[in-house]
């Protein structure tokens, strides 16, 4: 450095000459990455724009070094929370015994909603269904039922959680808010799903298969239903009016027939009824997004997509984002608890065989 400091003083510093060398040093250095800016460097004549980009180059290989520390150490980093939490939780167990209550009979609950036998489906061809009754019964044999089905139970029983139901199990009190917005994110999709469905049933295959209108009719969806919340009948009004005015605009530019008056008003209609919880669509789509969602938690989210329920399909991204952030709060939950519902769990199985004994009996 004092060398370079002298030759800059006397003003012989060979400019071009370090630069290549700085230049050669970065490419050695630095990840893939940022290869191409590096050679983008190699091309500039201006030094002080060559130094500039050298600088700028150089606050990105920082960058890239701080966040590879950081995913390094990321699972130690980890580890040390859930130790944490768990102490602490185990801290205010011992002050207060009654603290696991609630969790006890959140998971009381998903114990007997496994061992009792499955409502009956008033479609019988309808896959999912069937899907759903097969997992119902083998969790209905008390001998079948394990701490991992209840605990799957038990977490998909939180996305319905009543919000004025203060009995939340303890153990989840901090993963509440995200629940409740994994819960509204559910229901956002059932919507959509139920729209697009209603939809390709009126405007074909043809319509439905091009990515770039059902990306479209997506967004213009997700807009209007902004307003669901506070008033589901006017936002439906809106977004059924405006899907059929895409659709009828999206067939005459294909080529294609329009719908006639009545297959419009019915569209129409149909989407509207939408907004009423009991709607047959919108609850059919509510249970295959559960049962997605219960598959991803016992087969993970990759091998819960390869068979999609009916109806599912067009919002197979949005399913997986969902379905990802929905397992990946599950696991860590487990990881920081799984102890005491082991515990838990284990003292509920014999009390459900021997309920399940008593009424087969009689």
């Amino acid at each position: 450095m004092s060398l370079l400091q002298k030759e800059a003083e006397e003003g012989s510093l060979n400019i071009p000459h370090l630069s290549k060398y700085i230049l050669n040093l970065i490419t050695l250095l630095c990840a893939p990455v940022r290869d191409e800016a590096v050679q983008k460097l190699e091309g500039i004549v201006d030094p002080v724009q060559l130094l500039r980009g050298i600088f700028q180059v150089l606050g990105l290989m920082k960058m890239d070094r701080v966040n590879y520390t950081i995913q390094s150490l990321h699972p130690h980093l980890q580890d040390h929370s859930i130790q944490y939490e768990r102490a602490s939780f185990q801290e205010q167990l011992d002050k207060e015994p009654s603290l696991l209550d609630h969790t006890t009979k959140w998971l009381t609950q998903a114990a007997a909603d496994l061992s009792s036998p499955p409502p009956a489906s008033s479609d019988s061809s309808d896959s999912s269904s069937m899907a759903s009754s097969s997992l119902s019964e083998d969790a209905a044999s008390p001998e079948s039922l394990s701490p991992t089905m209840v605990l799957s139970q038990g977490f998909l029983n939180l996305l319905l959680w009543d919000p004025e139901n203060e009995e939340f199990p303890e153990t989840l009190m901090m993963d509440r808010e995200q629940l409740q917005e994994l819960t509204a994110q559910a229901q956002q999709l059932t919507l959509l799903a139920s729209v697009l469905l209603v939809a390709s049933s009126f405007s074909g295959s043809v319509l439905f298969g091009s990515p770039q209108f059902v990306d479209k009719l997506k967004r213009v969806t997700k807009s209007l239903m902004e307003e669901f919340g506070s008033r589901p009948e006017e936002a439906m009004a809106t977004v059924s009016e405006q899907v059929s005015q895409e659709i009828q605009q999206s067939l005459k530019t294909m080529g294609l027939a329009e719908l006639s008056k009545d297959n419009t008003e019915s569209l129409v209609g149909q989407l509207q009824n939408i907004a009423k919880k009991e709607n047959c669509v919108r609850s059919v789509i509510d249970q295959r997004i559960h049962l997605f969602l219960k598959c991803c938690l016992v087969l993970g989210v990759q091998r819960s997509l390869l068979d999609l329920p009916g109806g599912l399909t067009l919002i197979e991204a949005e399913l997986a984002e969902l379905g990802q952030k929905f397992v990946n709060l599950t696991h860590h939950n487990q990881q920081v608890f799984g102890p005491y519902y082991i515990n838990i769990i284990k003292t509920l199985i014999p009390t459900v065989q021997a309920q399940e004994t008593k009424v087969e009996s009689c």
